[in-house]
């Protein structure tokens, strides 16, 4: 597919992502028409005004639901790209962005703020950056732990991922059981099956930063992940020393999968079946699919999010359950599609 070919497809998912994120914005107990909520976002970016009656669904619009909206899109995005990686990563076309423990890790270090009040320092952002911490000291253990005279190589790095992350789990039942409140019982639920509802202005920009950074190098390196695929036997005849490459990409994934658990918990089924979704219309070539795959992901994520919140309002289904709805049919239908192979056609 030539950079015309896919300039075209990648434009039309753009124009669809933003109109999704001005309906999202204007839907909710109180809904705003997609034209009011254009203008408000335009006199917001561009400094415009407003009247004096329409103050208050101007801060709804902008103050509460943009942020957690434009969240949705960035972690969509990222869990779709990071999924992506992951598949490359180890060879393993069920991986996603959760199965090197990353996810277990994260929850385990949010549930240790309010079990022994760590980082209570930092305020509201206390959980975030437990979360954050709570990752990156899986990801080293991971790494560790799987690290060998042969390498960095795919099965130890699945089988350890998959271990930690159940000792991870025991040790957030421990902090859980031991728990002075309740509290702790919500936060686990929250860290294992997301939620934006925290979403705010100071919380976007750090995990945006991690996603288009993360983005930017995977399309460095698509070609390299092409190859990668096929094997290191076939990677190292064609000059890339797939360790090295399996030690950057360990690094980045789980920096970038901190980043976005600690926003906005654990969400499954997006890194696993967008990617798969992408390669069934776009073909299994990196650079395609990390093109279309962070847009879909978005979409998918601003949609999935606006279910969550509006489908038994007042009350907020946590966002696994709508992504695990949607991704379980989807996924068997996958697998029963004849012609398909899991990681190309």
């Amino acid at each position: 597919m030539s950079g015309r070919a896919r300039l075209l497809p990648a434009l039309a998912l753009g124009v669809v992502l933003l109109v999704s994120v001005v309906v999202a914005v204007g839907l909710g107990p109180a809904v705003i028409s997609p034209a009011d909520t254009a203008r408000y976002l335009l006199a917001a970016v561009t400094g415009g005004t407003i009247a004096p009656d329409e103050v208050t669904t101007y801060q709804i619009v902008w103050q509460v639901r943009t942020p957690r909206v434009l969240l949705a899109v960035v972690v969509g995005a990222g869990l779709s790209a990071v999924g992506v990686a992951v598949q490359a990563l180890v060879r393993n076309a069920l991986a996603d962005p959760f199965v090197l423990g990353v996810s277990s890790g994260a929850s385990a270090g949010a549930v240790s703020v309010l079990a022994v009040g760590a980082f209570t320092s930092l305020g509201v952002y206390a959980l975030s950056a437990g979360a954050f911490a709570g990752a990156l000291c899986a990801s080293v253990l991971v790494y560790a732990a799987s690290y060998s005279r042969a390498g960095l190589t795919p099965l130890r790095l699945v089988l350890t991922g998959i271990a930690m992350a159940y000792g991870f789990q025991a040790l957030m039942s421990v902090l859980v059981y031991l728990a002075p409140d309740g509290e702790a019982t919500h936060t686990v639920l929250f860290w294992t099956m997301g939620s934006f509802g925290a979403a705010t202005w100071g919380s976007l920009p750090a995990v945006a930063v991690a996603v288009a950074a993360g983005l930017a190098v995977l399309h460095r390196f698509s070609r390299a992940l092409d190859v990668m695929a096929l094997g290191d036997e076939t990677a190292a005849s064609l000059g890339i020393d797939a360790t090295a490459l399996r030690k950057g990409l360990f690094v980045l994934t789980s920096l970038v999968t901190g980043a976005m658990v600690a926003v906005s918990g654990a969400i499954g089924f997006v890194g696993l079946i967008i990617p798969h979704l992408v390669r069934i219309v776009a073909g299994a070539g990196h650079a395609r699919v990390l093109l279309f795959a962070p847009l879909v992901g978005g979409i998918f994520m601003v949609w999935a999010d606006l279910l969550a919140r509006t489908l038994v309002a007042p009350r907020e289904l946590p966002l696994g359950v709508i992504t695990a709805l949607v991704g379980v049919p989807v996924f068997i239908t996958l697998m029963r599609r004849r012609g398909y192979l899991f990681g190309g056609r």
